[in-house]
Parts: C-alpha cells; structure tokens; sequence
C-alpha cells in the first residue's frame, strides 16, 4: 500500500476522537454512579419513617447549617423535628447531636441540643458530639467515642443512604429516618441532592484511607444518658 492509502482523513480522525469521548464519559459516569449504588444498597430497607422505624436506644442527627441567632436552618430544623417525634414515641432513648460546635458554625450541636430541650425532649436524654465535622466523623465517633453500635439515624432523605453505608461500614449497625419536607419550601433540594455524587466519592476514599477524625478517648455520655 502506498503512503497515501495509509493517511488518516479527517473522517478518521473524528470518529476516534468521539469514540475517546464517550470511552472517557462512559468511564467518568461509572466511577461518579458505582458509590453511590453501593452506598443504596447498603441503606436497601433500611430506611422508613417514624412510626415504621424499630426502636433503638440511641438516635443519630447529623448537623445542617445553623444561624447566627441560634436558630436551626430549615433543613436541620427539619432534622430536629424528626428527632423528637422519635424520642416522643418511644423508638429512642438517646439522641446524639453530631456537629461543629466551634463559634464560626454558630455552636451547631449546642444550639441543636436546646432546640429539643424546648421541644420537650429531656436535656438528659441529649448527647452533644461537638466535632462532628461531616457524615464519616460523625459515624466513625459514634463508634469510637460513644461507643454506639446500633443507631437510627435522623437526616434527609438524600442524605440517608450515604449516612447508613457509611455508619454500618465502620460498625455501627444503623438505619434510617429522613426527612423530605423542606422539598417543598426550598429552591436548593435538587443542588443538594446532586452533591450527593461528589460527597460518595468522598465517603469512598474516607472508608479506604480510615481517615482518622478528631477522637479524645472513649466517652460514657451515651451510657450515662441511657441509665439517667
């Protein structure tokens, strides 16, 4: 064949690069979607709501924005709520409030804490976990710190599968309660819940590192609460 029958035409040319594309795209999808069928998989019945939920002694509610004023956000406010209706109808004994408790996230898991108390929930029965900085933290020390080993955990339904894989992959046996009312009244629904993807990558490489987040040595708050 002579050097010019070898020469690749601009057709070629095109065609190969579309295949890269897609190859690269086909690729990109598969690791962004793979966490995030694994982290629902592992939440696969897990989930319910607060009249279907089986009692356990020890209730989870992870942090969400809290305002300068002390007031939960709607989405953590959302959180609360659930929380309490869980301790008021029994399926609770316990609830740990997992958050930034440092003065620039307005004392998360302190302001969390008195908005059950005025909720009618026993101060007693609050436990504050103050360095709970993002789900696999606030996972990882309900392990470590509380010594917790079964949990409801209280979150957003978009949330919720990424909390129960992530709380029962470090040993917490955990399922779940999430809210979806705020659907409603919020335009940022659909951004948070697209955020989900990124925030599963993160779990991924939390869990295979085993990141180590912020732990003071074992705590007795949860079994002191449990016997008060």
């Amino acid at each position: 064949m002579g050097r010019a029958g070898r020469q690749r035409t601009p057709r070629t040319f095109l065609l190969r690069a579309l295949t890269g594309i897609v190859l690269v795209a086909g690729a990109s999808t598969l690791v962004v979607l793979t966490p995030a069928i694994w982290a629902r998989s592992m939440a696969a019945e897990r989930m319910s709501d607060v009249a279907e939920a089986p009692a356990r002694d020890v209730g989870i509610v992870f942090g969400a924005e809290m305002y300068a004023s002390g007031e939960p956000s709607p989405y953590l406010k959302a959180r609360l709520d659930l929380a309490a209706d869980l301790y008021a109808a029994g399926r609770v004994k316990v609830l740990v409030v997992s958050g930034d408790n440092a003065g620039e996230h307005n004392f998360e898991s302190t302001n969390m804490l008195r908005y059950l108390v005025a909720q009618g929930v026993p101060e007693a029965a609050v436990v504050e976990d103050q360095h709970g900085y993002d789900t696999y933290d606030t996972c990882v020390r309900a392990r470590q710190e509380f010594g917790v080993t079964q949990a409801i955990l209280v979150t957003q339904t978009y949330h919720l599968p990424r909390a129960i894989a992530t709380c029962r992959a470090v040993g917490v046996d955990a399922v779940g309660v999430g809210d979806d009312s705020v659907r409603a009244t919020s335009n940022r629904w659909f951004e948070f819940s697209a955020r989900e993807y990124g925030a599963n990558l993160k779990m991924v490489w939390d869990l295979a590192s085993r990141r180590q987040p912020v732990l003071e040595g074992p705590s007795d708050a949860v079994t002191r609460a449990l016997r008060a």
